[in-house]
Formats: structure tokens, C-alpha cells, sequence
């Protein structure tokens, strides 16, 4: 059985108990793929647009909602849709999946994180991340971590254009599925995430892995900053340490 599988079977066993839903960031929190993803971005713009790729948008944090809306206006693109152009974004990333294991990495100490709250019945596990579904799922599934989250309940790209529109789908999405409410947990590498999570009351885990310094995500109000996720004692800890609403 899956770890996600096992959380949904645990998932009456403590009655009374508020469990946590861990809402996962992808891109350099959980992994680096190695730019296959921005590079199937530019490619399906030129295609559907007809128009030389000029300017790139900061990505980290954002929605893919929010960065669309900002490409097509850098490039004074009026006759693609959103939709339109994600369809076939996801196509070329599908089409090259293979790559982000060959040319990306995992994060220090994510599989041993995973793994151990994955055997914790008063945890599920899913993903909060500005990517559209589909390259969400082919991400985590080329480094063989597709089974860890319940990607039901997750909160993506297309959800909203604001990253704390994708953490309240999620909770929105987890507390119907499983009749039952969550104390939120939001793990990234962004000071997006970090105020992401604090609009929905959520505990907030920042890793210092991707390009934002640590003091920059403790000025943002993260309640606990890690240089990464190798400690795994301290990592867990942090994970379990605090409720909403409940500052260390």
C-alpha cells in the first residue's frame, strides 16, 4: 500500500484528533528539474504564438496562472488562451519527462522525509505548487515520489492566479474528501509560500534551498527556517511542533 493509501486508511483511528495536512512546494523544495519544465514552456509559446521567446519572467513561487498572464503581456500576446497554451505545455513537458531525473536532483534528506511521515497515520501529504497538474505529477513521479502525496486534495497553477488561493483549494479540497478538518502545514523555499501559508493560518517550514536567503524567509514570518531538509530529526520536529494560530 502506498503512504498516501495508508494515511487514507488511518484516517478515522484518531478520532478526536486533528491531523495535519503537509502541503508540499515542488520546485526546489522537494527537487530541481534541471530546467526541462521552462524549457517546454518556451518551446510551446513560440509554437502556439509564432513569436520569438524575449523575456523571462521570474518563476520562483508564482502560479503559472500569474506567470502566463505576465508573458502574454510582455509579448503582446491577445489570440492564445490560458488554457490553450497549458494543454500543450504539458504535452512537451510529458513528452521529455525522462529528463528531469537525468538532468534535475532531489533535495537533501527529501526521501527520508517523505517516507517517515508517510508511516504517520495523523498525517497526509500532498502538493501546493504553482505548476499545472499534469507537470506536477510527471515531476514527482520521475523521481519516484508520486505514491507519497494524496494529489486529490492538492492546491496547482490552474487553481489561482495567488499562491494563498492554491493553500485554501487545498484545505477546501482535503476537509471534503475526508469529512474532517486539518491543521495546515505549508513546506517551500519562497517568501511567496510563506505568506501563501500565514493567509490561511497555516504552520509555515522554509527551506533555504532554493534562491531566497534563510533570513529573508524569517523576515517573511516563516516559523521555522531550514538550511534543508538533511536533519531529519529536526525536520520532523519542525513539521509537528506547532498548530495554527500557535507561534513557537
Amino acid at each position: 500500500m502506498t503512504a498516501a493509501g495508508t494515511a487514507r486508511t488511518t484516517c478515522r483511528e484518531g478520532a478526536g484528533v486533528r491531523r495535519r495536512l503537509v502541503m508540499w512546494d515542488i520546485d526546489y523544495t522537494l527537487l530541481r528539474g534541471g530546467g526541462v519544465a521552462a524549457r517546454s514552456w518556451k518551446a510551446a509559446f513560440t509554437e502556439l504564438t509564432g513569436i520569438p521567446w524575449r523575456d523571462t519572467p521570474i518563476f520562483g513561487g508564482r502560479t503559472d496562472l500569474d506567470i502566463c498572464a505576465e508573458v502574454f503581456a510582455v509579448h503582446g500576446v491577445t489570440d492564445c488562451t490560458p488554457e490553450r497554451f497549458f494543454a500543450r505545455y504539458a504535452e512537451l513537458v510529458l513528452e521529455v519527462r525522462h529528463e528531469f531525473a537525468e538532468q534535475g536532483s532531489l533535495m537533501p534528506g527529501v526521501r527520508e522525509v517523505l517516507t517517515h511521515l508517510g508511516d504517520d497515520p495523523g498525517i497526509v501529504q500532498t502538493l501546493v505548487t504553482g505548476n499545472v497538474p499534469a507537470v506536477a505529477r510527471a515531476k514527482v513521479a520521475a523521481f519516484g515520489l508520486d505514491d507519497a502525496f494524496d494529489a486529490e486534495v492538492g492546491g496547482y497553477g490552474t487553481d489561482d492566479s495567488v499562491r494563498a488561493g492554491l493553500v485554501r483549494r487545498s484545505l477546501e479540497r482535503a476537509e471534503a474528501k475526508y469529512g474532517e478538518r486539518f491543521h495546515p502545514v505549508v513546506i517551500g523555499d519562497t517568501v511567496n509560500d510563506v505568506t501563501a501559508a500565514l493567509a490561511n493560518d497555516a504552520v509555515v517550514v522554509a527551506v533555504a534551498t532554493g534562491s531566497t536567503p534563510a533570513a529573508e524567509l524569517v523576515a517573511a514570518g516563516a516559523h521555522t527556517v531550514l538550511p534543508d531538509l538533511g536533519d531529519l530529526e529536526r525536520t520532523i520536529a519542525a513539521i509537528r511542533a506547532a498548530a495554527p494560530g500557535g507561534i513557537r
